[in-house]
């Protein structure tokens, strides 16, 4: 798995942990008292949690998904706090039960570095809807 030796590392080091669907190597990203905020508005703080509330779908509807995660940006709000945006397409696969399909999201973190090592201490994902119909939408690659 990717650790995250600077900001940036967080789309791949998050992709890879989804796609392995270790969920312990994905709490394993998160400052302990992490908020997480899935594209559902669901939303959990901690670890613990984070962890809980992934584990299920990844042994049943998302067990054979995958992520393809890209890097929008990385900006420094103050000393060891970064803000990172990225793309996230999750391609799902037969276990889902509306069979194949891809969403889009847009995902913002919050990283903090603690001890040289960087985590996320907040994370929201948004689906890309059309704001008319609330119909997914998937963006250009």
């Amino acid at each position: 798995m990717s650790k995250m030796k600077k900001p940036e590392d967080v789309p791949l080091a998050f992709q890879e942990c989804w796609n392995a669907h270790d969920m312990e190597a994905l709490g394993s990203l998160f400052d302990s008292d992490a908020t997480f905020v899935n594209r559902f508005g669901h939303y959990v703080r901690g670890v613990d949690e984070i962890v809980a509330l992934h584990v299920p779908i990844h042994k049943t509807i998302y067990s054979d998904s995958t992520l393809n995660n890209e890097l929008i940006s990385a900006t420094k709000i103050a000393d060891g706090a970064v803000v990172v945006h990225f793309w996230s397409r999750l391609t799902s696969g037969v276990a889902h039960p509306a069979g194949l399909h891809e969403v889009d999201t847009l995902i913002l973190a919050v990283l903090t570095k603690q001890d040289d090592i960087w985590r996320i201490r907040a994370l929201e994902n948004v689906t890309l809807t059309n704001p008319r119909t609330g119909e997914p939408v998937l963006r250009s690659a």
